[in-house]
């Protein structure tokens, strides 16, 4: 069995493997955090080379929060009637596909390659995003990954 395989046997079940007090601490810390970073390194190698990632430039990986649950919203003081409190709404996206969106709207210029969970608690949820620029020489001189420099991001708001 390749290293690839054994970390993969490791992430499937991160919270009974040699992974859980190193994942205990990780949540500890990454609670602290603000809800989106830009990480060295991803934390699931495998995982990010799946999904396009090399070591080297002009690749980036952003850690995102994303609180559990759906759109629960605190309810207003001011009187109005139910249907427009605009406590329950429904996001009709996964909480990935949010990590996602929210990654692609802090950095403008790169484009999300993918992403995948690295953790969870009782309130949060941790994805990595893995993103790429394609204005970057390195990028545009790759014939593997230069596909990416055709593309015209587009962001719904």
């Amino acid at each position: 069995m390749g290293y690839y395989k054994y970390v993969a046997a490791l992430w499937k079940r991160p919270k009974q493997t040699q992974l859980a007090v190193l994942m205990k601490q990780r949540l500890i810390k990454w609670r602290r955090e603000p809800t989106i970073v830009r990480v060295e390194k991803p934390t699931r190698i495998n995982r990010a080379r799946a999904l396009g990632y090399k070591a080297k430039q002009g690749f980036v990986v952003v850690r995102v929060r994303v609180r559990k649950g759906g759109l629960n919203r605190p309810r207003p003081r001011s009187g109005r009637r139910p249907k427009r409190m605009g406590t329950g709404y429904a996001p009709h996206k996964s909480a990935q596909l949010i990590a996602e969106e929210r990654a692609a709207r802090k950095y403008p210029n790169l484009v999300v390659l993918g992403s995948y969970w690295v953790g969870e608690d009782g309130m949060y949820k941790w994805y990595e995003v893995v993103m790429v620029d394609p204005a970057h020489p390195v990028i545009k001189s790759d014939k593997e990954r230069n596909w990416v420099c055709g593309f015209k991001k587009v962001l719904k708001k």
